[in-house]
């Protein structure tokens, strides 16, 4: 017996019925160990030696594949054919050996695609475990290990608030901060635009000024309205005559198969998947034997597929879509070692793969695979210019025509914050012709500051910076997320407080860790062991032999030492210039009620940093972190807003470390309401209604009790009766009504299952390819499982329940019903027998077969 061994069941499902009888395929589940994660797991002082631990999950799955070892002939390890890859292959062999399993014949094997033909011709070409690649993925751990475990603890004792850094994931965040600065420094410039309205022929068309008062024209010329108002005047009055048209031919080719980089950035811009998604999706399809291995930097395709390809073509376009010759493309990756086929679909037959986000996914890489070796596309771009008889005037008009679609019939590249506008049709026109003028703009306009990164553009960024790889950017950019590093907002990237403290910190106190040459740099060194032209203790050496000492130099200031290096560091952020010239420092409540000393510095706390007044305690005044000069328009000094009509008191707009609120009245006695984001415009009277909370909506109908209306920690809601409702919105909570309230607790209530909170699924999937059940991921007592209606799997703890496939988990489920029913539940309920005495012996006897039927726990495995 020869036994295989892959990362997923998907995958060994897949192969083990091109092999045949003679061959056990079995899933070591990804990684089987790793070093574990606490100090000591990696000793530079002992030449950088490592433990490594099996992790607890993987005990019975890693005891079947040994058992299976002990009876097999022959092992062959055909993980992924890539650094990790050969690290899983690796780890397997030494463990395996380690239990004295391993078979006497052990080899790699690599195939780019999950194909009959790629399978076994794979089989037939076995190799050796490719040393340079495992040196690297050992370099690549110990470096990445070194990094977090000697980094992070510093960063929790001298920066409150902060969870942790690494290598890569810490230069990310420096792109996405330092755009955020860039936005907020960024003063927009005024300028305007002339268009006419013209019409030739009755097609109207657009032509705008380029030329004026014998001048010719840049984007912010006309800075003024008055400027902009005269020179729309005197395009108004002047005749315009067409005195040049000039056409030139374009062509435009198409672009290459997907790399994993390009993959994702089309994904999130087409499609908005995340880049986690993406490779989510892209794993399912390889495995399902759809695509092409979705980790690689090429972007050639193989001979046979390009073969394969220009016959698909033939068959649904005319000869003019193929070009003569085959296209071939050179890819830029700084590491041919792991340079691979580009991703692209196994058979260009079928154009539909998978169902719902993976069936979009492959539509997006079968497209673009097959429109790379189109022919190109023929554009004719026209260029009309219109002058007045001075010549002092002109006005310019462009069009542009597909005269041939070319590759463009299938698929045409998406781009990221694109400002230029597509090129209109422009009418049949001849040199003297005078079309009519049927109005003048004149448009006012601002600059406008770069965007916020995208995960498209924030991935096309680190890869033209040459930090990181593409296979790990969608760990990296989960990575800030999970932390509350960043938020995502209409797909864009913010920085959070901590995110951009972490960034000043790390800037001022580690710069050389996160400057982008450097990291870049490091990803050349590791290529360089991966191609086996350097030595990867050689490269820990170098690097530990500079980091240890920072660290510890750094470890051994005091927090109050960081927070006033910070302090001053940030100083031009924190404290930006006053409208008035006075310090910007000056502490608003005690300039107000003339008190010394008040000046505002930079404080850490338990939760984060903040500003706070250095007369502290006398003074209280505090403010968050990233509110230097107010936040969303909203004042950073406190204000008197009015009075309450009521009790006369004062009623105060305030700015706390946890964001800004109300309050009425002093001391111990006030009374404070936050100031929810979605009130756009908030008030004296809005203040009031805050302040007035909880809002009595009336007496239930069926029970007389009272139904209230408040905001809580989690946002609006109704309570009724010890049952709560969620409220859509801060204005729900003053204007709900008696029937609307009755109506959604009565809803909230049938969720609930009377009281008691029925499960609601984790994900929807689609229908199990057997029993037809809609598949669902579901939370359990013992943990998320996945279930077909009649079937329960429990779910791996090396899977997150929200990432689950289709696929994945049609394959836990039909292992967990090749199984059998549970089998110890019986043995479980014998107890039972002992509390039952002689008088209900029967009863006792029935219970444990009456639950059993049940199906006691439905997540159990």
């Amino acid at each position: 017996m020869q036994l295989v061994i892959v990362e997923s069941p998907a995958k060994a499902k897949t192969i083990e019925k091109y092999l045949g009888k003679d061959f056990k395929v079995l899933a070591s589940y990804g990684h089987v160990r790793d070093l574990p994660p606490k100090d000591g797991s990696v000793r530079p002082d002992e030449d950088f030696a490592m433990d490594w631990e099996l992790y607890r999950d993987k005990q019975s799955r890693f005891k079947e594949i040994a058992d299976a070892a002990k009876k097999a002939d022959r092992l062959v390890l055909a993980t992924d054919p890539d650094r990790e890859g050969e690290a899983i292959s690796w780890h397997v062999r030494e463990l395996l050996q380690k239990r004295k399993a391993l078979p006497a014949k052990v080899d790699r094997v690599t195939f780019n695609a999950i194909t009959k033909g790629a399978v076994t011709d794979a089989m037939g070409r076995p190799r050796e475990l490719d040393g340079d690649l495992i040196d690297a993925y050992l370099a690549r751990r110990a470096l990445d290990y070194l990094f977090g475990f000697t980094l992070s603890p510093v960063l929790w004792r001298k920066l409150p608030g902060a969870k942790s850094a690494g290598r890569v994931q810490s230069v990310a965040l420096r792109l996405v901060a330092e755009r955020e600065r860039e936005i907020e420094a960024f003063v927009a410039d005024e300028y305007w635009s002339i268009v006419a309205k013209l019409q030739q022929d009755g097609t109207e068309f657009d032509a705008r000024l380029v030329k004026y008062d014998g001048k010719k024209l840049d984007k912010l010329s006309l800075g003024e309205k008055g400027i902009a108002h005269e020179a729309k005047a005197k395009v108004e009055n002047a005749p315009f005559t067409i005195e040049d048209i000039e056409t030139k031919p374009l062509k435009r080719n198409p672009a290459p198969p997907f790399t994993t980089s390009t993959m994702q950035q089309e994904a999130a811009r087409k499609l908005g998947f995340s880049a986690s998604h993406t490779m989510r999706l892209a794993q399912s399809l390889y495995e399902a034997g759809a695509i092409t291995y979705m980790r690689t930097d090429g972007v050639q395709m193989d001979g046979s597929a390009i073969s394969a390809c220009r016959k698909a073509i033939a068959e649904r376009y005319s000869g003019h879509y193929m070009p003569e010759k085959p296209r071939h493309y050179s890819t830029k990756a700084k590491n041919a070692q792991e340079a691979h086929e580009a991703i692209r679909p196994t058979d260009f037959r079928k154009d539909r793969a998978g169902s719902g986000d993976e069936a979009k996914l492959y539509d997006l890489i079968f497209k673009r695979a097959m429109a790379s070796q189109m022919a190109a596309a023929s554009l004719e771009r026209t260029t009309v210019t219109l002058r007045d008889p001075a010549g002092l005037h002109e006005l310019r008009a462009t069009g542009q025509v597909v005269k041939f679609p070319g590759f463009l019939a299938v698929y045409q590249e998406g781009r990221d914050d694109s400002d230029d506008e597509e090129d209109g049709l422009l009418p049949v026109m001849a040199k003297g012709d005078t079309p009519a003028k049927r109005a003048v703009e004149a448009n006012q306009h601002f600059t406008q500051p770069p965007p916020r990164f995208s995960e498209a553009s924030l991935v096309k960024r680190l890869e033209e910076l040459g930090i990181g790889r593409p296979s790990t950017y969608a760990s990296t950019i989960q990575t800030l997320r999970d932390r509350n590093y960043v938020r995502m907002e209409k797909n864009r990237f913010f920085a959070e407080e901590s995110g951009r403290l972490l960034t000043a910190f790390l800037e001022r106190f580690f710069p050389q860790y996160v400057a982008y040459d450097y990291t870049a740099g490091l990803e050349d060194e590791l290529d360089e062991v991966s191609g086996g032209r350097e030595q990867w203790k050689k490269l820990l050496d170098a690097f530990w032999r500079d980091f240890k000492p920072k660290t510890d130099e750094v470890m051994e200031q005091k927090p109050s030492e960081v927070t006033e290096v910070l302090d001053e560091y940030l100083s031009d952020y924190l404290f930006p210039p006053r409208e008035d010239g006075k310090d910007p420092r000056t502490c608003p409540l005690c300039e107000k009620e003339d008190r010394e000393g008040g000046r505002l510095a930079l404080r850490g706390g338990r939760y984060g940093a903040f500003v706070a007044c250095a007369n502290y305690p006398e003074c209280k005044f505090t403010r968050r972190f990233a509110q230097p000069g107010g936040e969303d328009g909203e004042p950073a000094e406190d204000e008197v807003m009015g009075n309450d009509p009521e009790t006369g008191l004062p009623v105060e707009r305030k700015s706390g470390r946890f964001g800004p609120y109300v309050q009425l009245g002093e001391g111990k006695e006030a009374k404070r309401a936050s100031i929810p984001k979605d009130l756009d415009d908030f008030d004296l009277e809005w203040a009031l209604k805050l302040l007035s909370l909880p809002r009595i909506v009336g007496a239930h109908p069926e029970t007389g009790k009272e139904i209230e209306a408040a905001i809580g920690r989690y946002g609006p809601y109704l309570r009724h009766d010890g049952k709560y409702a969620k409220l859509s919105s801060t204005r729900d909570v003053f204007e709900t009504g008696m029937n609307a309230a009755v109506s959604l607790l009565a809803e909230a209530a049938n969720r609930k299952g009377g009281g008691r909170q029925k499960a609601e699924p984790i994900k929807m999937l689609g229908a199990h390819p057997t029993s037809g059940g809609e598949m669902k991921v579901m939370p359990g007592r013992y943990g998320p499982y996945v279930t077909d209606g009649t079937t329960n799997a429990t779910i791996p703890k090396d899977m997150k329940p929200e990432n689950v496939t289709e696929a994945q988990a049609a394959e836990l489920i039909d292992a967990r019903a090749a199984k059998g029913p549970p089998k110890k539940k019986a043995k479980k309920k014998a107890p039972a027998k002992k509390k039952a005495p002689a008088k209900k012996k029967a009863t006792a006897k029935k219970k444990p077969a009456a639950k059993t039927k049940a199906g006691a726990k439905p997540d159990a495995d």
